[in-house]
């Protein structure tokens, strides 16, 4: 996502590089290529020729600060830019007042946009705000619709209402009477997508609307579509007013120009996009995340907010103390894995650390094949063996053992047992306040990854730093013994 046009933005950073400051005449290369990265990522004409106009009179009136660099002003300009374009901050979902019922949300949408997954979606977002949800299958057209909801429903424990192939109004009128009288806090109406927008469809949204009032008509558009996207949403708005909008595929081949176009052209904001097929894939959508991602400056924010998804506080400070006194094992590292996984994607994750957006999509891919080459063969180990590492490092045959069962070379076991010994001797050094040597490692915390830039695994995925909520650390005092730096960690 957005990785072309981060790389020609920037190329609009290096004109200005070298230059004392901003100035008419320095600035108009820089433009220019902010131009034509935001015309081929397909962000809408006119949308651009204002953005760039935009940046023009705020760098020119910008004021010199000392210290700071053109380029680098620059950068802050655009991202202001970025963020007021897509809408300044996060919309989020309106909500029925107190005591009048449940809170009715609309989903509206062509065909093949994932109309039906993001119902889903958005009813386990609700669910994890302990929100209770009803579904409502109203798609009664295409094929299999209403068994794919209910299927859905089934997998994220949502319960789903249903009157089969009926008229769809009815079926909308009666799932929101029944969430009134059963007590549910938001009821989501499914309903049915076309190949494309059609007067027959419009007319039919315009009843159920009329007929359900609901507090939220949310559009599902295509991210792939690039400003087409923008185009949708303004024509379904002229039409039955729609409220929102939700993008989804936004983990694919998409160039962003759905994401900068849809607030300026529509007039209507993104509230959530869809990263992914998995049905936990859905995250609120924020102006400022996404244009530090579109910088590539990564989005830690985001990247903090799934691990606390996943992790247990109790079980992050447990870890941690592990991690630190040395005494973290293959079983620990099996746990990072799968939390790891629970996340989401290597690459979608790996790419909102700051400093990770360069990783090409073959390193990445290197990396999710190191940690399932890693994961095959500590599950071909002995619960002893998890348990202590250094019974594969003192044992020839044990190493056999667990290459035979994992489908990989002894070769490979002891790179294995080699990176985590140094990962463990690594961190046992931080743990005693002194700054490890990191020569050679890959990722600490990630054995097996080698392959993956160096640098510290995000605090947010269980590394150093992560205390949780509840828990703090004294700072180390600086330690002077042999076998530090002199500096002590963090001196």
């Amino acid at each position: 996502m957005f990785d072309a046009l981060s790389d020609q933005l920037e190329s609009a950073w290096k004109k200005l590089r070298g230059q004392d400051k901003i100035t008419e005449s320095n600035i108009k290369d820089a433009l220019r290529e902010v131009r034509r990265a935001l015309l081929e990522a397909d962000v809408n004409l006119e949308v651009v020729k204002h953005f760039v106009e935009d940046v023009r009179e705020a760098a020119l009136g910008a004021n010199v600060i000392m210290g700071v660099s053109p380029d680098q002003q620059f950068v802050k300009i655009v991202n202001d830019e970025l963020v007021k374009v897509m809408g300044e901050a996060n919309a989020p979902l309106n909500q029925a007042a107190d005591g009048t019922g449940p809170t009715i949300v609309l989903m509206a949408g062509l065909q093949g946009t994932g109309k039906t997954t993001a119902a889903a979606k958005l009813a386990l977002f609700l669910r994890k705000q302990s929100k209770k949800t009803l579904l409502v299958a109203g798609d009664i057209y295409r094929p299999a619709a209403i068994d794919q909801l209910k299927t859905l429903g089934e997998q994220i424990d949502i319960p789903v209402f249903d009157l089969g192939k009926t008229d769809p109004v009815e079926i909308a009128r009666q799932g929101v009477a029944k969430a009134r009288d059963e007590g549910f806090d938001t009821v989501i109406v499914d309903t049915a997508g076309r190949l494309q927008i059609d007067q027959t469809m419009m007319a039919e949204l315009e009843k159920i609307k009329t007929t359900i009032n609901p507090h939220e008509t949310l559009l599902v558009v295509d991210a792939m579509t690039g400003q087409e996207a923008a185009t949708l949403t303004r024509e379904f708005h002229n039409r039955i007013g729609v409220t929102g909008a939700i993008l989804t595929k936004l983990d694919g081949d998409t160039r962003g120009g759905a994401a900068l176009s849809v607030r300026q052209v529509s007039g209507q904001p993104i509230k959530f996009i869809g990263t992914g097929e998995k049905v936990e894939a859905l995250d609120p959508f924020y102006p400022e995340r996404m244009a530090s991602r579109i910088l590539g400056m990564g989005d830690i924010l985001t990247l903090v907010e799934k691990a606390q998804e996943e992790i247990d506080i109790s079980d992050a400070e447990a870890m941690t103390e592990k991690l630190l006194s040395a005494q973290f094992d293959f079983t620990d590292f099996l746990k990072q894995m799968r939390l790891i996984k629970g996340m989401g994607a290597l690459g979608g994750l790996m790419k909102m650390v700051p400093g990770m957006n360069k990783l090409s999509d073959d390193q990445l891919q290197k990396g999710q094949e190191k940690l399932y080459r890693s994961e095959a063969m500590i599950n071909s180990m002995t619960k002893a063996e998890r348990r202590d590492p250094d019974l594969l490092a003192r044992s020839a045959s044990r190493k056999r053992r667990v290459a035979k069962g994992s489908g990989y070379t002894t070769g490979d076991v002891t790179q294995l047992v080699g990176e985590f010994q140094r990962m463990r001797d690594m961190m046992g050094q931080m743990g005693r306040g002194m700054m490890p040597d990191m020569g050679g490692m890959g990722m600490p915390g990630m054995p097996g990854m080698g392959g993956m830039p160096r640098g510290n695994m995000p605090a947010a995925m269980g590394g150093p730093g992560w205390r949780g909520k509840r828990s703090g650390r004294p700072k180390k005092k600086r330690n002077r013994k042999k076998g530090g730096d002199g500096k002590g960690f963090g001196g």
